[in-house]
């Protein structure tokens, strides 16, 4: 057998404020991570240990067993080193533990996997030393060792540590998802069952998943819980949805097994209210958010479709304030921030179980992040917004045993920064994301269409459930009914003359003006007043705009002077005149479709309007 071992160490530290940017890591910072690599020559089953959540004096973490092999395998084992670490709680595996060593063998609802199949089991620990895989196999007896693991790691301030090992023993196997079967203890929830046989979509006619339990993961900062969506409005639940009530457990640590969680009906807020700021999981929440609205979308479209029920599942985790740095998986739990990435896994495991011990299927159809704002002026957001894609689509499938991709829905923010003349370089990275990766990743639309508090940062719980909404819409088209989804979005940019042509993929032709919506540039740059949200510039100087209009699926957009041969570009709702909108948010445009989509809770119209954008003009 051979062990390596690679450390990498970088210190990340985070000082955010609730109304400003902050600055992030580089690209290449990394949280402090530790592999390992432990093969046989047939490798037929490897293991993965990830840190949930670490603290001074302990830890939380999953591990995650694979069969890498062609045939089945029946049980599975392995060695973890425990460095003078002592477990206090273990869940979804039979323990004994003896020399410093804990060894695990699987429980009988996840001991079979076909190949490629996972299992995940878990364990918290007190002690500053950190754990390390020693052996693993597939024949439910692991080879103990008293080798040096020379992982007796020092209490590390990074939440985010793996260590790796796979070991050529025995078969493969078997049932679904990772820590997602069986389970003993949790409440089946109120409102678990119900509906028409309690199916995702029952009944005909959608091809989405066919989960009892549908997941949906939100996460990002203040507009992702509700901040000020006071007062709320959506107490109560008229379908079956659901969240996670964590009723008297702690968190953390993070113990999905802990008999204290059950499912209840999804109502707003998600939990108690935050009682100061930052404030992480689970007292991140500050209002209303867009979650309870989703899902009575989402399941009224389907019962409207078919008569059958769908049940969402709703886990919601994002920080007030937070960049990238703080909610991505690797962050450093600080006690007050940087639980988002590690709550939203200890959420899935935990539903999986209680949907198993209660007879229910549960998958994740959805990853929703509403973020942006703290990370303005970040150059590496669209390559930030695919890793946290990419996470979540490596680590959520264990838990949950779903072998569907899960897309990640990404709403653009206008709010920062908000100096006169300023454009927000994680805004476009919100649209273009979603151009760059048709299918994985949706950019939602915009959000100035909305109502705001008087911030004019945050929405109000209308806004919220206009939101919501329209990403349960979505959510139908992309998930339940399995269809490509886009916004309305630029697609090609043309000149002639004095006359710069933008077309649209229109979602529901034809093309309108909106002009209840507040029409940008009318007291600060003013060469735009004229251009309905419509901006032209070179990288100096504004180009004055004499006047827009639709033509078919696009926009014509007349400027008064010669445009120069090169180095123009065409944008809309990019740039801050220095002053919000009295009611809504820094910037704004007029150009709309003409979808005849109703919300199910407020029964306001939204058709969509068009996404944030800037262009070169050949």
């Amino acid at each position: 057998m051979r062990l390596t071992r690679l450390l990498s160490l970088c210190s990340v530290s985070t000082v955010c404020s609730l109304a400003a940017c902050i600055g992030m890591p580089s690209d290449e910072d990394e949280i402090s991570s530790l592999e390992g690599e432990l093969s046989s020559a047939d490798s037929t089953m490897s293991a993965e240990l990830t840190f949930q959540s670490q603290w001074s004096n302990g830890y939380c973490a999953n591990v995650t067993v694979t069969n890498t092999g062609t045939s089945q395998t029946t049980t599975w084992g392995m060695v973890v080193a425990l460095n003078g670490s002592t477990p206090s709680n273990v869940w979804n595996a039979s323990t004994t533990q003896s020399g410093g060593q804990l060894t695990a063998t699987n429980v009988p609802y996840n001991g079979t996997l076909a190949p490629r199949a996972s299992a995940t089991w878990g364990f918290c620990a007190n002690g500053t030393g950190r754990p390390a895989l020693v052996s693993v196999n597939g024949g439910g007896t692991p080879t103990s060792t008293s080798a040096s693991s020379s992982s007796s790691a020092s209490s590390s301030s990074s939440s985010s540590s793996s260590t790796s090992a796979s070991s050529g023993a025995g078969g493969a196997g078997g049932a679904g998802g990772a820590g997602g079967a069986g389970g003993a203890g949790g409440a089946g929830g109120a409102g678990g069952g119900g509906g028409s046989g309690g199916g995702g979509g029952s009944g005909g006619g959608t091809t989405g998943p066919g989960w009892t339990w549908a997941g949906i993961i939100g996460t990002g900062q203040s507009l992702s819980v509700g901040a000020e969506g006071n007062p709320i409005r959506a107490t109560t639940q008229r379908f079956n949805n659901l969240k996670l009530s964590l009723g008297s457990a702690s968190v953390p640590p993070f113990n999905p097994n802990s008999s204290a969680l059950s499912m209840v009906p999804l109502v707003e807020p998600i939990r108690p209210l935050a009682a100061g700021y930052p404030s992480a999981y689970p007292r991140n929440i500050y209002g209303e958010t867009h979650h309870t609205a989703m899902g009575d979308q989402i399941t009224s479209l389907v019962r409207a479709a078919t008569g059958g029920d769908y049940i969402s599942v709703h886990t919601v985790v994002g920080e007030s304030g937070q960049a990238m740095s703080v909610i991505r998986k690797g962050a450093s739990d600080t006690g007050s921030t940087g639980r988002a990435y590690a709550a939203s896994l200890f959420e899935a495991a935990a539903i999986a179980r209680l949907a198993s011990a209660s007879g229910k299927t549960y998958g994740v159809g959805a990853i929703v992040i509403t973020h942006g704002e703290s990370d303005a002026g970040s150059a590496s957001y669209k390559n930030d917004l695919v890793r946290l894609w990419s996470d979540y689509n490596a680590d959520i499938p264990p838990l949950t045993g779903q072998t569907r991709s899960i897309p990640m829905f990404v709403s653009q923010h206008h709010s920062y920064p908000t100096g006169s003349n300023q454009r927000s370089a994680s805004t476009l990275a919100q649209w273009q994301v979603g151009v760059d990766r048709p299918g994985d990743i949706l950019c939602s639309g915009p959000k100035y269409q909305y109502p705001y508090a008087n911030d004019n940062i945050h929405m109000t719980a209308a806004g919220y459930e206009r939101l919501g909404e329209k990403l349960g819409q979505i959510y139908h088209e992309k998930v339940v009914l399995g269809r490509d989804w886009q916004p309305l979005q630029p697609t090609r940019v043309e000149r002639s003359g004095r006359v710069i042509t933008v077309r649209f993929h229109v979602p529901v032709p034809p093309l309108a003006w909106d002009s209840t919506l507040p029409a940008p540039h009318q007291s600060a740059l003013t060469e735009w007043s004229q251009g309905r949200g419509f901006e032209v510039r070179t990288a100096s100087s504004r180009i004055r705009i004499s006047s827009v209009e639709i033509s078919g699926d696009s926009v014509r957009i007349n400027v008064a002077s010669d445009l120069p041969s090169s180095g123009v570009f065409v944008g809309y709702a990019m740039t801050s005149d220095g002053t919000a909108f009295s009611g809504r948010t820094w910037r704004s445009g007029q150009l709309r479709d003409s979808d005849p989509f109703v919300g199910s809770m407020t029964g306001v119209a939204q058709p969509n309007y068009a996404v944030a954008f800037e262009m070169p003009v050949p």
